[in-house]
């Protein structure tokens, strides 16, 4: 390891600067911070240029382990350096930067009964997060993020998909191609409104699927709605009328699993 003391390293400085889009967009680089994000990153063979480590601020013995694993270029730095870094109110000790991947539709596996999820213009990245980390947890093949306006290397992505976003091929589109592409393979497109009169348990959600929802407040575009195979909706008895569409886009996938697993 090499140590680094100063704030105006400029390591230090170059990283600090990526918590902002500009210089992520300008640099081609983003910020992994904690230790299962790095985990799941080596795990998906991520490569990575540098990693910042602070040992006072680690929460377990696991971390040297991690670190053999990679052959990215190690920084020690003490608890005020790394704070700087640190985007996180608790940080563990382990920050590294790493050049963005991005995947088109070409990039998208394909496999038989293909199960996929369309995320169309998702606003925040918490959302987005938790959006890739229900994604793994339902084992989907791909995440498609049609017409994208929140930034998919920002660092609240990272964390809110606690690393899943380095688990599940996340492919950027816009919504036109995406469209085509589910209609050119025959995969059935699954529009989630609450305008919609059959409930989404009563759907079919087996076989070639893409389930597709829409942006925080507005929804699903016209666009899908008009050229959905399937419109389902999610049963609402109390006062709110939608649900957040990281919570709603959970239900979906995990009912299409259940489904799927019980064929």
């Amino acid at each position: 390891m090499e140590p680094i003391t100063s704030l105006e390293n400029p390591k230090v400085k170059q990283a600090f600067r990526l918590q902002d889009r500009r210089d992520r967009d300008k640099t081609g680089l983003f910020l992994i911070e904690g230790y299962r994000e790095l985990l799941r990153a080596v795990e998906g063979n991520h490569p990575l240029d540098h990693i910042f480590v602070c040992p006072e601020l680690y929460l377990g013995s696991n971390e040297e382990s991690l670190l053999a694993r990679t052959k990215a270029k190690i920084y020690l730095v003490p608890e005020k350096v790394f704070r700087k870094l640190s985007y996180r109110d608790r940080p563990d000790g382990i920050l590294a930067v790493a050049p963005q991947r991005h995947l088109g539709l070409k990039e998208l596996p394909k496999t038989k009964n293909r199960f996929l999820l369309v995320a169309e213009a998702i606003e925040k990245p918490g959302n987005l997060g938790t959006l890739l980390r229900s994604s793994d947890a339902a084992g989907i093949d791909a995440c498609i993020l049609a017409d994208k306006t929140t930034d998919l290397h920002n660092p609240n992505v990272v964390r809110a998909s606690v690393g899943t976003l380095f688990t599940v091929p996340v492919i950027e589109a816009t919504a036109e191609d995406t469209l085509a592409y589910l209609k050119q393979n025959k995969i059935k497109i699954v529009s989630a409104t609450p305008h919609a009169e059959l409930s989404y348990t009563d759907a079919d959600l087996t076989g070639d699927i893409a389930i597709v929802v829409g942006t925080e407040q507005l929804g699903l575009s016209p666009l899908w709605m008009e050229q959905a195979d399937i419109q389902v909706r999610i049963p609402m008895r109390g006062k709110a009328d939608s649900l957040n569409v990281a919570t709603a886009a959970t239900l979906l996938l995990f009912e299409a699993l259940r489904q799927r697993d019980s064929q």
